[in-house]
């Protein structure tokens, strides 16, 4: 119970990577605030409830400045607190080639992908700097790191993350504010699915990864955790990629 009185905000926590953090953060004591726009984000809590932990959920459009920082207010009205921070809400673009991309699917990456994290961290930062600290983790990509073809929109924004957990990191690093991304590569997920389904993609995908599978949510929300733990109290600004060995091939 290592997080025993304290409280994890999770934005995108309805399915998914951010379902099961919410879930492990939850089996280790912390009460958990989710933000997201998917009512499915009822049923995370029900099941944290169900095995005798505590959750709550607003319903967030992370796009929105004074709809996350209602959020982070109502986290603090609802549990009394906020230590830790999960800025896991995102998108994913229709494949397709750069120069086909239409603006409503360029606009709809930004405003979630990027612009999402960034009004969330805005808004627990200012929380933090008035706590004397906490700890953020924002969702990047191996898109964060390297590109795939027909992805642009997502790439571009995912490499935004990546510098912007680095400049967070640098500018608070000395008021006690931690701030770091997880990098996964090939995780199932709904949004994910269609993927999983196709087994020309996972065909292709499986012989290029080192591992030859691809990842469940729940191996992923492990390194979330600890990246909010003490135990990585000196882990500051890093990118921990979660790939199985995709990267490295």
């Amino acid at each position: 119970m290592r997080f025993e009185s304290k409280t994890a905000l999770i934005t995108g926590g309805a399915t998914g990577i951010g379902r099961a953090t919410a879930t492990a953060f939850a089996a280790n004591g912390a009460k958990v605030m989710i933000g997201d726009i998917d009512q499915r984000a009822e049923e995370t809590v029900s099941i944290i409830r169900q095995a005798g932990g505590e959750a709550d959920f607003i319903r967030t459009d992370v796009t929105n400045g004074d709809a996350v920082r209602a959020l982070v207010a109502g986290c603090l009205k609802r549990f009394g607190s906020l230590e830790m921070a999960f800025n896991n809400a995102g998108v994913l673009p229709p494949q397709r080639p750069m120069h086909e991309v239409p603006d409503e699917e360029l606009n709809l990456a930004i405003d979630v992908d990027f612009k999402g994290v960034w009004n969330a961290m805005q808004a627990e930062i200012k929380h933090f700097l008035a706590v004397g600290g906490g700890a953020i983790v924002n969702t990047a990509s191996v898109g964060g790191l390297i590109a795939d073809p027909n992805m642009a929109a997502y790439c571009a924004m995912k490499h935004a993350v990546v510098g912007l957990t680095k400049a967070g990191a640098v500018e608070y690093a000395r008021k006690n504010i931690r701030v770091n991304a997880i990098a996964p590569g090939f995780v199932v997920t709904p949004m994910t699915q269609h993927w999983a389904d196709s087994q020309e993609f996972t065909a292709m995908f499986y012989e290029q990864n080192i591992s030859g599978r691809s990842a469940l949510p729940e191996e992923i929300a492990g390194t979330v955790l600890h990246l909010c733990s003490d135990e990585a109290s000196f882990v500051n600004g890093a990118i921990w990629t979660i790939d199985g060995g995709q990267t490295a091939h």
